[in-house]
C-alpha cells in the first residue's frame, strides 16, 4: 500500500488545518491508519489513530480535545482536523498502515507498516 499525506502548511497560533491521507490498494477498509509526528531533533510520536471501521478512535494526551480523526473508506482516505493549533505541534506528520489486519491497541510506531512521505505544519507563535 501507499500513502500520501498532505494538508500541511503555515498556521499562526490557534488556528486550524486539516490533513489528508489517501491510500492505495483494495484493503484499505481492513486496516487500522495512525497519524504520527516528528519534530525536529525529537523522537516520532503517536498522534491519533482509527479504526478499520472508524468506529473507535484513539489520541495521544497532547492533543485530545484539539484534534479529531476520521476517515472515509470510499475515497482510501483518512483526515486529521487540527484545531487551536500550538507552537509545539510543528512538526513532519505520517500518516501509517496498521502492520496487521483489524489489529488495535498498543499504538507504538512498530506496529505500523506502511508510511507516507509526511507533510510539514509549522505553527508560529
Amino acid at each position: 500500500v501507499q500513502l500520501q499525506a498532505s494538508g500541511g502548511g503555515l498556521v499562526q497560533a490557534g488556528g486550524s488545518l486539516k490533513l489528508s491521507c489517501a491510500a492505495s490498494g483494495r484493503t484499505f477498509s481492513d486496516y487500522a491508519i495512525g497519524w504520527f509526528r516528528q519534530a525536529p531533533g525529537k523522537e516520532r510520536e503517536f498522534v491519533a489513530a482509527i479504526t478499520w471501521s472508524g468506529a473507535t478512535t484513539s489520541y495521544a494526551d497532547s492533543v485530545k480535545g484539539r484534534f479529531i480523526i476520521s476517515r472515509d473508506n470510499a475515497k482510501n482516505t483518512v483526515y486529521l482536523q487540527m484545531n487551536s493549533l500550538k507552537p509545539e505541534d510543528t512538526a513532519v506528520y505520517y500518516c501509517t498502515r496498521r502492520g496487521t489486519r483489524y489489529a488495535w491497541g498498543d499504538h507504538r510506531a512498530g506496529g505500523y507498516d506502511s508510511w507516507g512521505q509526511g507533510t510539514q505544519v509549522t505553527v508560529s507563535s
